[in-house]
This record gives structure tokens, sequence and C-alpha cells, in this order.
């Protein structure tokens, strides 16, 4: 089983390089180049890769750990799909990227993640002799944003030839941009100055390639088709970081302080995947819990075992996540109503999206309620009515 290094390779197959993106965002990308550089290329046996609960933290960008947003990160890492063209020439296949995702202690009680690829993906990150190309780790780590991490993977696949030609559709297509993003009257110099020279001025600080670009192929009116990269090698860059050295400045960066414990006691249904595109109206099988199971993570030294409380059952995953943060004790339509109260609300923004952001205001919203009805002696039965007035007269920050 692979371990943590110092400096580490990333090999990658440059179909896997190819497809398009499935919307990962730079947290995720990094960790899959970190997962990637902890496998043997050439040893399947590898493909279980283990991380520390705190080397996972600090790579996924978490500040105080809790268990529904480890629990969102790793159901969005385990919904990651690709999708590959069919040796026919038609259509294509897909299937995710990993296949298992766990959470537990080791024989010294230590929390880790274990991840495993899917058995598809196999082909695609091992015992490939050619048509590959490779990296070092370091790369990948101080880049800020999909595009950067995208486009240094698309051009370093290419940097021995030293020029790629890609038609504007495409290289919008392998660096995650959406149809609507960069569209209208200033779409293209937007997309030039946000995306493009954005990434250049990212690689050239960061990576050791730097490029230039030109218009390669034009329309009608002058319209850009195509876009010429020229790739180089680049000596002055950033001293590099080792990916213990990433870790420990991802600590300085989120709280600074070791995770004291996971929350404790929370009903989590293996069956369920988080989107965070999921819409309140969607429906979802109804949570079973008696194929649940329970969390019982404690405090990294000694635990009180915890009180188990009432808990509510709900048919929508979103609607289930937010629950979470409110420790489950609204119902799904009480929960639905909370939603539209914070749906409209200005939240700072969250790396990992907006549903992130609304989880981590709820969770903080809560912990204050919690105070404020114990000062006050609120009964059960009046909770509700209170927590949904303090929110709907919060402005947010």
């Amino acid at each position: 089983m692979s371990e943590l290094f110092d400096t580490a390779i990333v090999e990658k197959r440059n179909v896997l390089n190819e497809l398009r993106s499935n919307n990962m965002t730079v947290q995720e990308l990094r960790f899959f180049s970190i997962y990637l550089s902890k496998i043997n290329p050439w040893d399947v046996s590898t493909r279980n890769v283990r991380f520390p609960i705190v080397d996972f933290q600090r790579i996924m960008g978490f500040g105080k750990l809790n268990i529904s947003q480890l629990r969102a990160s790793t159901d969005s890492l385990l919904c990651k799909l690709v999708h590959v063209p069919n040796e026919s020439g038609y259509g294509y296949t897909a299937f995710q990227l990993f296949k298992e995702c766990r959470l537990d202690r080791d024989e010294n009680e230590e929390w880790y993640i274990e991840i495993d690829a899917h058995d598809k993906a196999l082909p695609l990150m091992f015992e490939f002799k050619n048509k590959y190309f490779k990296y070092e780790l370091w790369n990948a780590l101080r880049l800020k944003s999909p595009n950067q991490v995208r486009m240094y993977e698309i051009l370093k696949q290419y940097e021995k030839i030293g020029k790629r030609e890609l038609a504007v559709a495409e290289i919008r297509e392998l660096l995650g941009v959406g149809k609507k993003e960069y569209s209208g009257r200033t779409g293209w110099s937007d997309f030039k100055k946000y995306v493009l020279d954005s990434c250049q001025q990212a690689l050239k600080e960061n990576t050791d390639i730097c490029f230039t670009y030109e218009k390669g192929k034009s329309g009608k009116g002058g319209k850009w088709l195509t876009i010429v990269f020229y790739i180089e090698k680049n000596d002055s860059y950033k001293d590099p970081l080792t990916l213990n050295e990433f870790i420990g400045n991802q600590a300085d960066s989120t709280s600074g302080e070791a995770p004291e414990k996971l929350d404790t006691v929370k009903k989590v249904d293996t069956n369920i995947n988080f989107s965070e595109n999921d819409s309140i109206n969607e429906e979802v099988g109804e949570r079973d819990y008696k194929n649940s199971i329970y969390f019982d993570i404690p405090e990294f030294d000694e635990m009180e075992e915890a009180e188990e409380t009432e808990i509510h059952t709900y048919k929508n995953k979103f609607l289930s996540f937010l629950a979470i943060a409110c420790d489950e004790e609204f119902s799904e339509v009480e929960m639905e109503y909370i939603f539209k109260v914070i749906k409209g609300k200005q939240l700072p923004e969250h790396q990992m999206g907006i549903n992130f952001a609304r989880e981590e205001y709820l969770e903080k919203m809560y912990s204050k309620f919690k105070i404020y009805a114990e000062k006050k002696n609120i009964q059960k039965e009046n909770r509700y009515n209170y927590f949904c007035r303090m929110l709907e007269n919060h402005i947010s920050e």
C-alpha cells in the first residue's frame, strides 16, 4: 500500500489526459494527481492508496473536520465519471474513476481514508507501455484553479513536440469551461483574460513549462477557430514543493490546527451519493437506516460515548446533506423551508462550491441557535420556529 513521500512522479496515459473534463474542483484534481503519484503504474496491487485523515483534510482544503463535509467530499470523488470512446469509433463507455472509499482506523487507532480505483479504470492507470507522459507532482500543487491544473497537463503532454494546435471548442471542453461561460459580446476577450492569460501567468510562475499562444485558423470576421500553443521548458518557477511541504502549508492556510474530532454518532447512508447540482425537488429512494451504519468517530485520544438522539429520515439526498449541519433535528419538510430561506442569501465563496457554503453557514447558525436555545430554555416544540426566525432575520456577511 502506497505511503506519502517527498518527491513524486505522476505518470498519466495520453488517453486519460485527453478525456473531457468531469467537473473536478481544483482540490479533486490535485487529489487525483497525488493518487497517480502514489501508485506504481506497473503494479496493479498498489491501486489502494491510504491517506492519514489529517493529510486528506489538508489536501482537500477543509477547515475544521466534520463528518458531513468528509462524507460529501468522498462521495463526490466516487461520482467522477470518464467517457472513453469505443474502439469501434462509435459511441463511448462510461464508468467511475474510483469504486470504493473507506474511512476506518488502523492498528494504532489512527483514522485514515483509503481509496480504490474502479476496475474499469485500471487500464487507464496501470500497465501501459506507451503513449503516456510524466511530470513531477509539485507542478500541480501550487496551481490555484481547475483551469490551471488542466492547462498544465494538456500542454505538458506535448512538451517534447513544443507545439499544440487545438480548436477553441476543444480546449474549452478539455478545461471544463461550460458552454454558457465566457459567452456573449465580451465572451472571447474574457476567455483570453481569465483563462488563457491567467493560465499563462500561473504556469510561468509555478511549473516547469511556460507557453505562448496565437491565433491558428480563423473564421468569419476573424473569429478564432483554433489556438496554437508554443510550449517551452521553464526555469524561472518558484522553488518546488514536496508533498509533505504542501500538506504543511495547507494546515497554515486553513485553521492551522489538527482536527480534534469528527462529529460523533451520525447516521450515514452508504447508498447515497451527493452531487453539488442536486435539486431539492429530486426524488431518490427512501433512506434505509437498517442498512446504514453509525459513525462512532471519537476524539483522537479518549472519547465518551455519545448519546443517541432522534434521527429523521430524508428521501431527498440534498436535504439530507443540509440536515446534518442541524444534527438532523428537523424533518424533511422543515428542512425544505430552511433551504428556501438560506438559498437567497449572499454567502462567502467556498472552495467546494455553493452547497458547501450553505452547509457551512447552516452549521454556524445552528451552533449559535443551540447556545441561544439553552440560555432561553426554548422548548422542543418551539425550536424550529425560533431557528427559522433567526435565519430569516440574519444578514449574512
